[in-house]
Parts: structure tokens; sequence; C-alpha cells
């Protein structure tokens, strides 16, 4: 085999990777009971929490939660591996830690609430609400696609790619169409992620990594981009109006297409 069709051989078997790892709604009924329905009520959830202990935390892995009201509730450090959580309401709860990798989150709401240091690997939250949630320190590699993050952190979280470890392929956000107007994503990792057509007005980026991020037709007027990376950041058809401390990012000499933002 020559070294030029190896080289494509492997790019074709990342590009395969990558959607069999972040596009698991391919071939999914999203309105079969399995993904609609709950198995569990709140009183039976609050059981379980009130169970559980330090050593051994809430296991809700897998569990059907769909459509629940858990507004308020404290699951710090439980762990919905796989949960079904679509539709369900977690207003101001408390999420501190907790374990939501590749859990089903589609249309959740989740204002106000706390998910500090939590983890969601591979996790589906197309179009959750997460206006004013604090994922400060969170691990973030879900499509959260037409998501709502307005005043919402993200404080120096783990968005971008690792790619010392892409076994699975190229696991990173996915903030596609999502608005993330007044975000404070201060110090966050956003390297590669996909932020196209996000709405990020009046974001604070101050320290954030963009290093080759996708920032295709995102609105960025007025955010603030001290110490900003943008090495590499694709910056295509991009609104970039009036943004606060540009002369002090870092790397936007590196930052590709350039010549095509919008700057007024």
């Amino acid at each position: 085999m020559t070294r030029t069709v190896a080289f494509a051989t492997l790019g074709l078997a990342l590009v395969a990777m990558t959607a069999s790892a972040q596009d698991m709604m391919r071939g999914v009924d999203l309105t079969s009971p399995a993904m609609v329905s709950a198995e569990m009520t709140r009183p039976e959830v609050e059981a379980v929490l009130a169970e559980a202990s330090a050593a051994r935390p809430a296991d809700f892995t897998g569990k059907r939660l769909s459509g629940l009201d858990l507004s308020g509730l404290d699951l710090s450090n439980a762990v919905l591996r796989a949960a079904r959580l679509n539709r369900t309401i977690l207003r101001d709860a408390k999420l501190d830690g907790a374990i939501l990798d590749q859990a089903w989150l589609l249309d959740a709401d989740l204002t106000g609430a706390s998910l500090k240091a939590a983890h969601l690997f591979a996790s589906q939250m197309a179009r959750a609400r997460l206006d004013g949630a604090n994922l400060s320190g969170a691990r973030i590699a879900a499509d959260l696609t037409g998501a709502s993050m307005i005043g919402a952190s993200i404080a120096d979280a783990k968005l971008g790619a690792d790619m010392r470890n892409q076994s699975m392929g190229l696991m990173r956000a996915v903030l596609r169409s999502a608005n993330l107007e007044r975000l404070n994503a201060r110090n966050a990792d956003l390297s590669r992620v996909d932020l196209e057509f996000a709405t990020l007005r009046g974001a604070d980026l101050s320290g954030a990594s963009l290093k080759n991020a996708e920032l295709g037709g995102a609105d960025l007027t007025g955010a603030i981009v001290i110490d900003a990376d943008f090495d590499g950041a694709d910056l295509v058809s991009a609104k970039l109006i009036a943004p606060n401390g540009l002369d002090r990012a870092k790397n936007f000499d590196k930052a590709r297409n350039r010549e095509r933002l919008i700057r007024e």
C-alpha cells in the first residue's frame, strides 16, 4: 500500500469514527417509549438520592427519566451514564461532578442548574436550555447544537478535542447555532470546537483557547477577547464588530479567513 493510499484510508477511518462516536442519533427512533417515557417517578428518584453516599453515589445508569420534573434536586456526583433525560426539567438542579456520559438530554431544561466539574462525554443535548447554568470546570464533549446558554458559565471548562486520546474519533463539543450570548468562557478550552453560526454577542472569551475552532458565521459582536488564542481558528463570515481587547488577543494574525470577517 502506498503512503498516499495509507493516509487516505486513515482519513476515511477517522471520519467514520467521528460520525459513530458523536452522531448517536442516526437510526434512533426519538419518538419511541425508550426515548420519551420515564420508568421512575420523582419520589422514586428522591429515594435513591436519599440512600446515596460519597462512597456509593446515586446510580441511574441507563434509566429512562424523560419528561420528569426533577427541578431543584441535588444530583451531585450522581451517575447518569446513558440515561434518558429528554425534555426532563432540571431547573436549578445541582449536578456538580455528575457523570452524564452518553446521556440523552434533548430539549432538556437545565436553566440555572449547576454542573460544575460534571462529565459530559458524547452526550446528546441538542436544543437543551442552559440559560444561567454553571458548567465551570466541566468536561464537555457533547452535541449542543441549537442549545441556549445565555449568561451561562463554562469558565475553565474543557470542550476541546484531546488530540492525545482520539481513539473514538474527533470528540469535542459541538455548539453549532447555539445561543451563547453573554457566555462566561474565561480560560475555557474551545480548541477545535464547532461554533459555526453560534451567537457569542457580549461573551467573555478572556484567556480562552480558540485554536482551530470553527467560527464560520458566528456573531462575536462586543465579545471580550483579551488573551484569547485564535491560532488556526476559522473566521469565515464571522461577525467581529466592536470586540473588546482584540489588540491583546493571541495569534489573531494566524487565524484563517480573517479577510472574510465582517467588521462593521
